[in-house]
């Protein structure tokens, strides 16, 4: 009885140590993963890079995984000089990845190894096909054409981009990414990665450089706001003397008229009063001389006159009438 509870003991043991070790030999890959089996620190066969449901042998083989997607690379901003002494910080990204997980493993390790070999070549490559490049070809695509805004654009920066502008681009920015592509592409597969895609993300003057563009630009601004103010202020003197000399010759043409119409209207009261005068002399100085009392003779006036003065003849023959028939 007691040999048999052993017997089952062992074949429990047995039993356990059979199932772990199933476990353990068992290991699945999904879509997006690929491995390479280490045994004892060394890899042993092909990668594996089929999803699915693998073995290896349990305790002694290790599965190391590596990732099968696309991987993003993102370089630091490097002050590079181009060809023509000009200093500008460029921004590059690249897409890439892992083609060969054997080579990866032994070559670069893991993606952070993997990262600090890529920012060697990347930058390495980036840097030496920008200094040997015109900034001009860097910043334009040999297909563009300047449009009117592009020229209204530089003439506010100044004559040296207007200049830049003007320059001919013989294989422009397209082709220079193309380049720097295919050289940092053949240094990939020594590490076992496939590089897929590489793209400058900024281009831009260094600080420095920047801070002096800068001002050119503003002070080109400045000296475009003076020139245009003072061509208002010119036309505004001009418009302002034209107003003038127009005004004076509508006062001047005004006066004019108005003496032609004061002159006529004297003449005409000069000839009505020759004419009253002619037709009733006595009339009329009896009529001019009762105008001028209202003007002489106030409320507060006071004359001293004899009886016999003629200017009060045609008061003192004035008759009151006393309501009788005489």
């Amino acid at each position: 009885m007691q040999k048999q509870q052993i017997n089952l003991l062992i074949g429990l043991v047995l039993a356990l140590a059979g199932i772990i070790g199933i476990v353990a030999s068992i290991y699945t890959l999904d879509e997006a993963e690929q491995a390479v089996i280490v045994q004892l620190g060394a890899p042993v066969g092909d990668p594996v890079t089929e999803p699915g449901l693998h073995f290896k042998l349990p305790f002694i083989q290790e599965v190391r995984r590596f990732d099968k997607r696309v991987i993003s690379w993102d370089g630091d901003p490097n002050q590079i000089p181009t060809r023509g002494e000009q200093f500008i910080s460029v921004d590059t990204t690249a897409r890439w990845r892992i083609a060969d997980p054997l080579v990866f493993m032994q070559r670069v390790q893991n993606e952070r190894g993997a990262t600090m070999r890529l920012n060697d070549i990347l930058d390495s490559v980036v840097r030496d096909k920008i200094s040997a490049t015109d900034l001009v070809e860097i910043v334009r695509s040999k297909d563009w054409k300047i449009s009117k805004d592009d020229l209204e654009r530089v003439q506010v920066a100044g004559e040296e981009d207007e200049e830049i502008l003007m320059q001919e681009v013989k294989t422009g920015r397209e082709e220079l990414v193309n380049s720097i592509f295919r050289q940092a592409a053949s240094q990939m597969p020594e590490m076992g990665i496939e590089l897929v895609d590489i793209r400058i993300k900024r281009i831009d003057y260094v600080e420095a450089v920047q801070q002096r563009v800068f001002d050119r630009m503003i002070a080109e601004r400045q000296r475009i706001a003076e020139q245009f103010r003072a061509e208002g202020q010119g036309n505004a003197a001009e418009i302002d003397g034209n107003t003038e000399r127009e005004l004076a010759e509508i006062r001047s043409e005004a006066e004019r008229q108005a003496e032609i119409i004061r002159g006529e209207a004297d003449a005409e009261a000069t000839r009505i009063y020759s004419q009253a005068f002619g037709a009733d002399p006595e009339f009329y100085a009896f009529l001019r001389t009762l105008e001028s009392y209202p003007n002489t003779v106030g409320p507060s006036s006071t004359l001293i006159l004899g009886t016999d003065s003629e200017y009060f003849r045609y008061l003192r023959d004035i008759r009151v009438p006393t309501g009788r028939n005489d």
